[in-house]
């Protein structure tokens, strides 16, 4: 990339809000009060949202677990998608090559849905984005299918506020399938279906665009996910339908979904943990790579209203790279930073000596 282009983009990464340490009440020792400038947190950075602040007064009621219920529909229907994306595999040297690269493109798009969209602007508010971003970020969501923004945002709130208890919706406690995919293949928890309930939401049903998708999920789904990238292919440079829907559908879909998954699983059970040892959340560069920049998990958890979601920038971090492309075409702002100092900080109070900030 032309140098004058990088640092026109680095200025635009310049412009942000710094939060010189985080909030109190989150997932760390010492109950001292943190403040961004001369303003209160609470009050000034994101005044819309606490719901993703770790709630350390929560704990698991006491007695056996429930008995699982298992819902046959999504484990018949998943276990349908990994075979035929399987055999997507095999057909994969038999692809034309702009099935491969479509393929590519939509994983991308469909992942940029769920990190830019889904997590880092509407589950944590960490920047805003003006409509166009809005727009192409909530198509890219229901490209991937990964549930609406609304239940996606609840359940991703719900995970902060109660990790590792039976209110987050994949607990690591019970175990890397658990928390991989074996939590959409069983009825929820009654703590998450309680506590998930209670969350605050209204900026999101206050948010038409949010509403609207949810709305008419259903179709758009189908459209974006399952019948568009099936038809691409076929339609408009001859690919062979079985190749179409076995790669550029199934394959591409498995694949968006297990690297989504891997942070709910592989991120907080394998890596270090240099920002909070407290916590069951890992660093996992392998993660990161495959999630296009949310596999620095452990500095996520400790500072979850950082919209980089990481304290690298762009290293292996393709979706900060995004934020800032928008910022720098000003389709978003208002980028939420945590400073140099709080991170060191968060190292020195809580961190397992694994790595220094550099």
């Amino acid at each position: 990339m032309p140098a004058h282009i990088l640092q026109e983009i680095s200025g635009a990464y310049s412009a942000t809000t710094t939060i010189t340490a985080p909030p109190s009440g989150g997932q760390q020792n010492g109950g001292e009060k943190f403040e961004k400038s001369s303003h209160h947190w609470g009050a000034d950075v994101r005044p819309e949202l606490k719901d993703d602040l770790y709630d350390p007064t929560y704990q698991d009621d006491e007695g056996p677990p429930p008995k699982l219920e298992y819902v046959w529909r999504n484990i018949i229907l998943m276990a349908l998608l990994h075979l035929g994306a399987l055999y997507g595999i095999t057909l994969v040297p038999s692809c034309k090559l702009y099935t491969c690269l479509f393929a590519y493109l939509y994983y991308v798009i469909s992942a940029l849905g769920i990190t830019a969209g889904a997590h880092r602007l509407w589950s944590h508010r960490t920047y805003k984005a003006r409509l166009p971003l809005r727009l192409f970020l909530i198509i890219a969501n229901t490209m991937a299918f990964q549930n609406d923004v609304y239940e996606w945002a609840r359940d991703h709130r719900a995970h902060h506020k109660f990790s590792e208890t039976h209110a987050d919706p994949h607990n690591s406690r019970r175990g890397f399938f658990f928390s991989h995919v074996g939590w959409l293949l069983v009825r929820k928890h009654p703590a998450v279906k309680e506590k998930g309930g209670k969350l605050d939401m209204s900026d999101l049903k206050a948010e038409k665009l949010v509403m609207f998708q949810r709305r008419y999920y259903k179709p758009g789904l189908l459209l974006m996910c399952f019948i568009l990238p099936t038809l691409v292919p076929w339609y408009c440079w001859g690919e062979t339908f079985v190749n179409s829907l076995c790669v550029s559908t199934f394959l591409r879909y498995a694949v968006v979904l297990n690297a989504t998954w891997l942070v709910n699983s592989a991120a907080h059970l394998y890596g270090y943990r240099p920002y909070d040892k407290n916590i069951s959340s890992r660093e996992n560069i392998l993660v990161s790579m495959g999630a296009v920049g949310e596999g620095f998990h452990n500095y996520h958890h400790a500072f979850p209203y950082d919209y980089s979601a990481s304290e690298y920038r762009w290293h292996i971090n393709f979706t900060t790279f995004f934020i800032d492309c928008m910022a720098l075409l000003g389709l978003a702002y208002d980028r939420k930073r945590v400073s140099r100092a709080a991170v060191l900080a968060r190292i020195k109070r809580t961190g397992d000596g694994s790595c220094k900030s550099g």
